[in-house]
C-alpha cells in the first residue's frame, strides 16, 4: 500500500489529492469508481507497474473521496469531471492514456469530450475502461427507482441504499441524477480518435454487460477492443483481472505508438 502523502491541488475550493509518478510517455491516468479512492488495488498495482516500467502514473481521488476535500453528497459528475480535468492539466505532461473504473470510464469519455472542444484532444493516446458506466444515473439507476426513493428524491433530496462494498450506504442526490442527463454520452456516436480497451465481467451484478455492449456500439470510428470475462465481478480485482488491466494498458501503449 502507498504510504507516501499525497499533493494537494485547490479545485472550486476542494483540496483534491494526487499522488503522481514521473516516467515515460504516454503517461496512465487513473480515474476511480463512484466512492471508490486511489488507493484501491487497482490503481495500486497499476502504481506498481508504471514504478517498475518507468512510466508516468497520475491519479487522484475526487472531492468527497478518499483523502480528498468537500462533501461526497455535494458530488456531481460536472464537478468531478472539472477535478479531473485539473489534475491533468496541472500535473499531467504530453500524452496521457486514461484509464476509468465504473464511473470512471464516463469521467474518461467525457474528458476526451471536453479536451476534444478545448484543442486538446491530442492529450489523449487511449482508453482502458473496466466496468464502464457511463450515463448510469441515467441508464441504471433511474429506471429502478421505486415510488418510494422518488419521493425521497422529491423531499429530501437524495435516497440512500445499502452498498455491497461498504458499511456505509450509497448516497444518490437528485443534483447527481439531474446533473447526470446534462453529462450523457451514449446517446450519440463517440470519437475518441484513440484505441480502446473494455474490459467487462459477465457476473457483474452492478452494471449489466449489455452495457458495455451499447457503448461499443457508440464507438463505430474508433479501434475498439472488448473483453469479456465469464466470471469476473465488478470489481475486477482479482489477480487473473489484475493481469489483464495490464496486459490492456500495455497493448494500448504498443497500439498509441
Amino acid at each position: 500500500m502507498t504510504d507516501t502523502p499525497p499533493e494537494f491541488l485547490d479545485v472550486g475550493g476542494n483540496a483534491i489529492a494526487v499522488r503522481r509518478l514521473a516516467g515515460a510517455e504516454p503517461g496512465i491516468v487513473w480515474l476511480g469508481g463512484y466512492r471508490s479512492d486511489m488507493l484501491g488495488t487497482k490503481a495500486e498495482t497499476l502504481s506498481q507497474w508504471a514504478a517498475d516500467n518507468g512510466r508516468a502514473f497520475l491519479r487522484h481521488d475526487y472531492s468527497g473521496h478518499g483523502e480528498s476535500g468537500g462533501a461526497f453528497a455535494d458530488g456531481t459528475i460536472s464537478k468531478w469531471l472539472g477535478e479531473s480535468l485539473a489534475v491533468l492539466r496541472r500535473f499531467g505532461q504530453g500524452r496521457q492514456i486514461l484509464v476509468g473504473s465504473s464511473m470512471g470510464a464516463w469521467i474518461a469519455l467525457r474528458m476526451v469530450q471536453e479536451l476534444r472542444k478545448a484543442g486538446e484532444g491530442e492529450r489523449v493516446a487511449g482508453l482502458v475502461l473496466l466496468a464502464p458506466a457511463p450515463d448510469f444515473t441515467v441508464e441504471l439507476v433511474e429506471p429502478q427507482l421505486s415510488d418510494a426513493q422518488r419521493r425521497e428524491l422529491a423531499e429530501n433530496g437524495f435516497f440512500a441504499e445499502p452498498s455491497e462494498y461498504s458499511p456505509e450506504p450509497n448516497i444518490y442526490t437528485a443534483a447527481l441524477i439531474e446533473d447526470g442527463r446534462r453529462n450523457q454520452v451514449m446517446g450519440r456516436p463517440i470519437d475518441t480518435h484513440c484505441p480502446v480497451h473494455i474490459l467487462q465481467g459477465l457476473a457483474d451484478p452492478d452494471v449489466p454487460h449489455s452495457h458495455a455492449l451499447k457503448l461499443v456500439s457508440c464507438l463505430p470510428a474508433d479501434d475498439v477492443t472488448l473483453s469479456l470475462i465469464p466470471d469476473g465481478d465488478h470489481r475486477l480485482s482479482r489477480p487473473q483481472d489484475l493481469e489483464m488491466l495490464v496486459r490492456a494498458v500495455e497493448a494500448i501503449i504498443v497500439q498509441a505508438g
